[in-house]
């Protein structure tokens, strides 16, 4: 089964026409997607589903040893422990029509999350992202993701997917920071252009200007390819950055999915209302 761009209600359709169908958004631009960060805790959970986002990302780790059995839970390290688990998670999940993002930071984690989505899946008739940092990056000092068995475990239950593969990164406010090389893009190239799933690229905002020509050039190698902005929390940018990046992609294929102050100041540059 190949998934070059879902149909309605399956896993990899294209974010901006599932949520176009269900009158959630006016026109195709990734910008008017609104995204909830770290829906992990259960507070979180009911926050983001109380919410106007259409997005849920939250992260997925195996817990610390001896306690839930090994059932992956809701947390982003350097947190070990949580009040609540996927298969708790889900179960709220599945009462919205919200689309979902995974986040995994360990492989570990993959297999029996995939077993616990197996479960719900005939509920589950919305875009749902797989996520994991699968290649160094600028700055990156976080161990990556091993891309081909994280790949092959989340084909292997679901090839109807969209997956979000990244670069592990940092940012240092004391020096000048590197952007995504030609050789991490080409690298990542490599790898996708196996697949037949649509990728997204979370790319961090304040890398973004510096890696232009690239990232340009990468989403160029296939229509199934998109940019998701994100944003460290003491990142530096600024308003313009995202402007930039809204001026030279297509706006279809960037979301973004910052933090605020910065998210509502971006949107109001660009004519986006926000209703809170």
């Amino acid at each position: 089964m190949t998934a070059t761009a879902g149909g309605p209600g399956s896993w990899s359709e294209n974010i901006l026409e599932y949520f176009l169908r269900n009158n959630q958004i006016t026109t195709e631009d990734g910008a008017q997607i609104i995204w909830y960060h770290a829906a992990n805790h259960k507070m979180q959970v009911n926050e983001a589903l109380r919410s106007t986002a259409h997005m849920i990302e939250a992260d997925v780790i195996l817990p610390s040893e001896g306690s839930e059995h090994g059932q992956p839970i809701m947390a982003h390290p350097p947190e070990i422990n949580s009040d609540n688990t996927l298969q708790e998670w889900l179960a709220e999940v599945i009462k919205s029509n919200k689309g979902i993002k995974l986040d995994f930071k360990s492989l570990a984690a993959v297999e029996p999350s995939m077993m616990l989505l197996e479960n719900v899946k005939r509920y589950l008739k919305r875009p749902v992202w797989i996520n994991a940092d699968v290649l160094p990056g600028p700055n990156g000092n976080s161990r990556a993701v091993d891309v081909k068995p994280f790949i092959d475990t989340v084909t292997s239950f679901f090839p109807d997917v969209t997956f979000s593969l990244g670069w592990t990164t940092g940012w240092h406010p004391e020096k000048v920071n590197e952007g995504y090389s030609w050789t991490m893009v080409k690298e990542m190239e490599y790898i996708c252009n196996e697949l037949n799933q649509p990728v997204t690229f979370p790319v961090r905002a304040a890398l973004v200007r510096q890696s232009c020509s690239q990232l340009l050039w990468l989403l160029k190698q296939s229509h199934r390819y998109s940019l998701t902005i994100w944003t460290g929390k003491n990142d530096s940018y600024s308003i313009e950055d995202l402007l930039f990046i809204r001026d030279h992609f297509d706006k279809k294929r960037v979301f973004y999915d910052i933090l605020e102050p910065r998210n509502h100041e971006f949107k109001q540059a660009i004519g986006i209302k926000i209703n809170l």
